[in-house]
């Protein structure tokens, strides 16, 4: 019988993080979380859901062929040791969406929004695959559920699955188990982000083309910018943030490997532009002033800034070049 794609969603969310319902505090440390070899939840998991991913998804060949070139070459550099038992397989599911998730054993899924979104550029889908990927080597999904267990034995929490699309009824969750169990996931995700980033390196795509990832998909994020402490995911700005050590280590690393750019397999890296907090003063009657900090990476040329405004009033903007500042007024 198909299983459909709300009851799947109980199993697998992006990266793994399921919404939990805890219903009492735990103080539980926040130190990494080993999966013990004789633990095989994981992929017993996996075992049921494959055949079920099996029918609600298509092979990523023809229009997505850009994006199976990608996933082959990553896998050729996943390190043997934790590659053994792994079931590599890429699929894409036509729902429209764009989020990617993979299964304990190697499965990786793709919803089509975000597949159309890749389209042909091999660096945006190494940057989706290859965080996929991280996540399936690290055991993400066993260390989850072993530190989900730890919180339920050390604060003697009740533990439910929840569908984070709907309201629960039985919503009745601890503040500080569920900070607690946000902070993890979060920085699961980003450790994944740092693993994935070495990977494509090593594969031959530029890192910037996660950044570029972040930027386009923030443009389809119509969520907050400012997530709770129980957000299970970092946001954007808190990714680029977090991960700026990481983009220069794997970027040196890259210069390394295929010190002629345009000849790798994701050629020459994407334009990313990176901007601050603004900030703005008066600086007359009807004029102020307003600093952008901005930085820009793989540009060659100028960067050309559009002021909007509706405030329903026409108004002139000078730009002084040598110090980035905007000029605007009546």
């Amino acid at each position: 019988m198909e299983v459909s794609r709300a009851k799947l969603s109980l199993h697998l969310a992006v990266g793994f993080c399921l919404l939990w319902t805890l219903s009492s505090a735990a103080q539980v440390p926040r130190d990494n979380v080993e999966v013990p070899s004789h633990f095989n939840l994981d992929k017993e998991l996996a075992a049921r859901l494959r055949p079920q991913l099996m029918t609600q998804s298509v092979a990523a060949t023809g229009r997505y062929a850009t994006g199976r070139m990608a996933f082959d070459r990553l896998t050729k550099e996943v390190p043997a040791a934790s590659d053994a038992k792994i079931k590599w397989q890429l699929r894409v599911i036509s729902d429209g969406q764009f989020n990617a998730y993979s299964s304990p054993d190697g499965m990786v899924v793709v919803e089509s929004g975000l597949a159309e979104l890749a389209g042909e550029s091999a660096g945006l889908w190494a940057a989706i695959l290859s965080h996929e990927m991280a996540h399936v080597v690290r055991r993400d999904w066993a260390r989850r559920y072993l530190y989900q267990k730890r919180l339920e034995l050390n604060g003697g929490a009740t533990i439910e699955l929840g569908d984070p699309s709907l309201p629960s009824a039985s919503w009745s969750d601890s503040e500080k188990a569920s900070t607690d169990l946000g902070t993890f996931c979060r920085r699961m995700e980003l450790e994944a982000d740092r693993e994935s980033l070495m990977l494509m390196a090593r594969a031959g795509y530029h890192p910037d083309f996660v950044p570029a990832l972040h930027h386009l998909l923030h443009a389809h994020d119509s969520g907050p910018s400012n997530r709770s402490l129980y957000a299970l995911h970092p946001c954007w700005e808190e990714r680029d943030r977090e991960l700026s050590r990481a983009y220069v280590e794997a970027s040196i690393d890259f210069e390394h490997r295929w010190p002629e750019w345009y000849a790798s397999p994701g050629g020459n890296p994407p334009i990313v532009v990176f901007t601050d907090q603004p900030t703005i003063k008066k600086t007359g009657s009807k004029e102020w002033e307003l600093l952008i900090p901005i930085r820009c990476q793989n540009l060659a040329g100028a960067v050309e800034v559009v002021l909007e405004s509706n405030r329903g009033q026409a108004e002139t903007v000078r730009l002084d070049d040598a110090h980035g500042i905007l000029t605007f007024g009546n």
